[in-house]
């Protein structure tokens, strides 16, 4: 289990995420504007709960993660965007 300098504590086995930035220019250079920014589904972990008896957390706190469209629930701390999740939600470690 970590804790953040949020004081925020994920319980059993919810990982909290900070989202990438969302693209602001595309391959070619053209500027995206905000309503048409797509919300990323990658992020950084912040903090992770204690996992569950029989399943053991397999991400840490730094890890880039890949995770789907939906997944986690928004949150605001200390006027950061963040992401709380399950660790079943995330799909892979970059």
């Amino acid at each position: 289990m970590a804790k953040t300098s949020l004081n925020v504590k994920p319980l059993a086995d919810r990982v909290l995420v900070e989202p990438a930035q969302a693209e602001t220019k595309t391959a070619g250079g053209l500027i995206i504007p905000d309503t048409a920014k797509e919300k990323p589904m990658k992020g950084k972990i912040l903090a992770i709960g204690n996992g569950k008896i029989d399943e053991p957390m397999t991400v840490k706190v730094g890890d880039t993660v890949l995770y789907g469209k939906y997944a986690g629930t928004e949150i605001q701390v200390d006027g950061k965007d963040l992401l709380i999740m399950r660790e079943s939600d995330i799909y892979a470690i970059v």
